[in-house]
């Protein structure tokens, strides 16, 4: 299925070639399909708010007075965004008598001010506690690849990963700590963003982990991520200007992220490396001696554990029982977590990113595979040891990005039909417009 890009329906909503009204019934009828993923997708599903929407922003622009370019296009809301009237509940059954949000989150206000229609909740990964997607009360929807071997979407934002995949939304929101964007954006062929967390605020959303969480898009194209972001942060909604490739300055570290590839990963991240080589990219292989150090910081329970605890820690004592043992046991780890070690950790991490940014100051982009493997079989997750092993390897590179706090996008790679496969960009702290060019020329270039 071809995806269609938010400047497609800009287009064809100012052309009068389709409605508001048009692509909720086209979103809708995808949630519905009994053969797809809607179902797994979604915890819940908006249609009525959606189409009354869509009907008011039709009216609207035919009376020339549309919110913007972008009024009346279908968006979905991971599942732990406030929207007024609704609760979220992070993907849990230990929320399920939260109330309703009062209000929307900022980002939320913000998507709605543009004219976007949200279209419905998606799935999660538990308290966004894990890259893998899986979710055991609402059922795991399935990468669009290779189905019938039930491939994982990747998490925790993976009903918004198969939700744009599958056309059941334009775009989607999803929260980022460790590779939550990203996971799925590749493993479902996909593009997703992490901003530099401190330009989209957080308020509104369930938290994970106060000092690695940024809430960021998913979308079918560079382009869809960058007019998102920008309302996200508040800023300017124009597309990114492509970056030509020749003379790009791009650093593939010799550290870590190129370890384990499967074959697949390999040869996709291989010949985007030669491609991007022979348009004139100067790709050099570059020893980051503070990657290794990240490792080492959290070798005793890192950021996600402490912080999570910290916030959990009254609803694991009443509503321990209806959590994933797979989350809770995670949560409750970080009850061991000393001051003293935390502090540790917060000052090694400054010291990390102050020697990388120092060293990486003469490159335009880190660049990486997005994970190291293609999407596993849900059913070779049934033995825990195996789920935290590929848990692990699927978060190994994007969570750098976090812990260096910097902007991050993962596109896809792969040659049509094959497995999915994400590049990933790993861009200066602040740099995001920077990398949205970046990342649009290269995107450009890999579909040549």
């Amino acid at each position: 299925m071809t995806m269609r890009t938010l400047q497609d329906c800009a287009e064809a909503l100012a052309g009068g070639t389709i409605t508001a009204r048009a692509l909720v019934e086209e979103c809708l009828e995808r949630i519905a399909d009994p053969a797809g993923e809607g179902r797994r997708a979604f915890i819940s599903v908006s249609a009525d708010s959606a189409r009354a929407s869509a009907d008011a922003h039709d009216g609207l622009r035919r009376a020339g007075r549309a919110a913007g370019p972008f009024a009346g296009i279908p968006f979905a809301v991971k599942d732990l965004f406030d929207v007024a009237g609704e609760r979220s509940m992070a993907g849990s059954r230990a929320l399920a008598d939260r109330a309703p949000a009062k209000a929307h989150a900022p980002t939320i206000a913000r998507m709605i001010a543009a004219g976007f229609i949200p279209i419905g909740r998606t799935n999660m990964t538990e308290f966004a506690y894990s890259g893998i997607g899986a979710n055991p009360h609402y059922g795991t929807p399935l990468s669009p690849w290779d189905r019938t071997s039930r491939r994982i979407p990747g998490g925790s934002s993976s009903g918004s990963g198969v939700a744009v995949a599958d056309g059941m939304a334009l775009v989607a929101l999803g929260s980022d700590t460790g590779g939550s964007c990203r996971i799925p954006a590749a493993l479902c062929g996909i593009v997703g963003y992490k901003p530099t967390a401190r330009r989209v605020p957080l308020d509104g959303a369930v938290p994970l982990s106060s000092s690695l969480d940024s809430l960021g898009p998913l979308g079918a194209s560079v382009a869809c991520c960058a007019i998102v972001d920008g309302i996200l942060a508040a800023e300017s909604i124009v597309p990114p200007l492509p970056r030509p490739i020749a003379g790009l300055r791009l650093a593939i570290p010799t550290q870590i992220v190129r370890d384990g590839m499967d074959a697949t990963v390999s040869a996709a991240f291989d010949s985007a490396v030669s491609h991007l080589s022979r348009l004139g990219a100067l790709i050099t292989d570059v020893d980051f001696a503070p990657l290794a150090a990240i490792g080492k910081a959290n070798s005793k329970f890192g950021f996600a554990a402490p912080e999570a605890f910290a916030w959990h820690r009254a609803l694991l004592e009443t509503k321990g029982a209806l959590y994933d043992p797979r989350v809770s046991s995670r949560i409750a780890s970080g009850a061991q977590a000393l001051a003293a070690d935390y502090l540790d950790l917060v000052l090694a991490r400054r010291e990390i990113i102050a020697a990388m940014d120092s060293l990486t100051a003469g490159y335009d982009a880190l660049l990486m595979p997005t994970c190291p493997i293609v999407a596993p079989r849900l059913d070779d997750l049934k033995e825990d040891s195996e789920y935290f092993r590929l848990n692990g390897l699927l978060l190994r590179n994007p969570s750098l990005g976090n812990f260096l706090d910097r902007c991050a996008i993962s596109l896809p790679c792969h040659a049509p039909g094959e497995a999915p496969v994400g590049l990933m960009l790993t861009g200066e702290t602040g740099g995001d417009r920077t990398l949205f060019a970046i990342a649009a020329g290269i995107e450009a270039a890999l579909q040549q």
